[in-house]
This record gives C-alpha cells, structure tokens and sequence, in this order.
C-alpha cells in the first residue's frame, strides 16, 4: 500500500487545526496523558488505523507501558488487566466512535459518568473525537504505519 497525499502538508491550515485540539489535551490536566493515549490506540484499533496504531503504542511503550497491556488492548473486556478507569472510559470511546442505533447507550453512559467527572467526560468525548479525525485522515489518505519516531510531532503541535 502507498500513501496517496500527505494531509499534514498539503492542508496544513486545517490540520494546525487538528494539531492545536490535541496539543490542548495534551496539556489539559483533566485527562492523565496514559488514558488518552490508551483511547487514542483503542479508538485506532476500532478504525484499524496503522498509523495512528504505531505511534500510540510507541508513545505508550516510552512512557513505561507494558507489552502485554498493550497487546491485550483489543480484548479489555476480557483480562483484568485495566483499571476501572481505563475500561469505563474504553467503552465510552468505542461507543462514540461506532454510534450503533446513532446513540451512546445508556449503561455505557451510567458507567462513565460514575466514574468520570462531567467535565473529565466531556475532555474524553473530545479525545474520542480529535482521534477519529486523524484516523479519518490517516486512512482516506493511506498514511502508512511504521516510521513513527515517539515525540516527533511534539514541535508541530506548539505551531
């Protein structure tokens, strides 16, 4: 597979866009930064973005995750290796990202907004967002995964 365009320098006006939402939550402190990109490979993981595959887990394993959290990611359900947290807010994303029926379900709603404060929800459902956008961009595009150097889009996102 070959990339077709690269969106991040042929519309970077709209992608500093893009790059600005998650420089914002990356310095938000509502969100610990673990969380989000455990959302960010997740939700990646749904759309079956390579890209974004490969820098979340890059991203996760430099900030000290481990290998089998990491490789269990897709079946959360099934281990008891996730906090409570982190599984609420799994199935938070998942429902936000599939939208099955056009609805985030009810007990799904229950369940974070028992755990997650409004504000902290709102962030997550943000994050959710801002990541399904890449992954939109990154497979419209067929942005190849691989590459990704931890960090490297850290100057892009001050911009």
């Amino acid at each position: 597979m070959s990339n077709r365009i690269n969106p991040i320098a042929k519309g970077f006006p709209v992608t500093k866009a893009l790059f600005n939402m998650g420089a914002y939550l990356h310095k938000n402190p509502l969100l610990e930064q673990s969380l989000l990109h455990l959302i960010y490979m997740r939700v990646s993981q749904v759309n079956g973005c390579a890209f974004c595959l490969d820098m979340h887990s890059k991203d996760l394993m430099a900030m000290g995750e481990t290998a089998q959290r990491l490789l269990l990611l897709d079946a959360w359900r099934e281990t008891d290796l996730y906090t409570e947290r982190e599984q609420a807010a799994f199935a938070w994303a998942e429902a936000v990202t599939l939208l099955n029926n056009r609805e985030v379900p009810d007990e799904v709603y229950e369940r974070a907004i028992e755990i997650f404060s409004e504000e902290e929800l709102t962030e997550l459902t943000f994050a959710t967002m801002v990541i399904n956008s890449y992954n939109r961009f990154n497979i419209a595009f067929r942005t190849t995964g691989g590459n990704y150097v931890p960090g490297m889009f850290n100057a892009k996102a001050a911009v």
